[in-house]
């Protein structure tokens, strides 16, 4: 039998481009740090990683792709559009694009549905919302600069708003939510799929100190596959079908964040994990100036 390759797998978008399954979350990464990580996960194997302009390490990244000697055109590289910027989309890609290094990228995100006020950030644009942004994110793609567009954070009643729109040419290629056991989203996942768009997972460890280590389900799985909780997770979400997004600095988690070849999860236990109940969050809403989550996703 063959070595299952679970690292190599990729997703197909409705551009047809084609995602890597596991790539290296950047979120919350201090500074100094972020530049050896992408470096480490870039010669650990990693194709896929992923910054915004709101984390502030974008320049970081672009040296630890640099640094790791793998060319750019193997790397899939996604960046995001900060809410203050919502009314300067060209300018905010250039801007990221030269922090980057780059002169393209491979997936540009809509970062919130929030058109914020850059003069006062607990103030939403009373004239411009995330369907003016859309409309001119489209205009990217002609350019050449970005192949691909989507967004974060979009649940169901935002991305209803958005696809029912006149100006809306295009479907968004991905939708970047918090996905892990204790977040599952199922009828979110369900609506995307069903319109087309992937599923990427930020969060897919539950962040720091995440109680899901510490979940009995996931550790009797661990301790049967011989493998830790955190690539148990990844591993879950990977075979239902979305990307994942690990963070980590230590370079030694994130190897191990990328050894999942070689091993698999059966139907029962995949079951097993979707049936563990406990729900929590790790990224609300409540610092934005409008509300973006109504609980309809689950």
């Amino acid at each position: 039998m063959a070595e299952i390759k679970n690292t190599a797998k990729t997703f197909k978008l409705n551009t047809g481009a084609s995602i890597p399954a596991v790539g290296l979350g950047t979120w919350q990464s201090p500074p100094g740090a972020v530049e050896k990580a992408v470096e480490a996960a870039l010669r650990a194997g990693y194709r896929h990683i992923d910054t915004a302009f709101a984390y502030g390490n974008e320049k970081e990244v672009g040296q630890g792709i640099r640094a790791s000697g793998v060319p750019r055109e193997e790397i899939w590289l996604t960046t995001k559009l900060d809410n203050p910027w919502h009314k300067r989309v060209p300018e905010a890609l250039e801007r990221s694009l030269a922090n980057l290094g780059t002169d393209y990228l491979d997936l540009y995100l809509m970062h919130w549905p929030s058109s914020t006020d850059p003069e006062d950030t607990r103030k939403h644009y009373p004239d411009w919302d995330f369907v003016d942004t859309w409309r001119e994110m489209q205009k990217l793609v002609e350019t050449g600069k970005v192949k691909n567009i989507g967004v974060s954070n979009f649940g169901i009643k935002n991305l209803e708003r958005l696809l029912n729109d006149p100006s809306c040419k295009m479907v968004p290629a991905v939708n970047q939510i918090e996905l892990h056991p204790g977040n599952p989203s199922p009828k979110l996942v369900a609506y995307c799929a069903q319109k087309g768009i992937h599923c990427s997972g930020y969060s897919p460890l539950g962040s720091t100190d995440s109680p899901l280590y510490k979940n009995e389900t996931l550790g009797s799985i661990a301790k049967a596959k011989n493998r830790s909780v955190q690539q148990v997770l990844l591993l879950w979400g990977v075979k239902k079908g979305w990307s994942v997004l690990p963070k980590s600095i230590n370079a030694d988690r994130v190897k191990a964040n990328f050894d999942l070849d070689g091993w698999d999860l059966t139907d029962e236990e995949l079951a097993k994990i979707d049936a563990i109940p406990d729900r929590f969050k790790v990224c609300g809403d409540s610092w934005l100036p409008v509300k973006v989550f109504f609980g309809d996703d689950e």
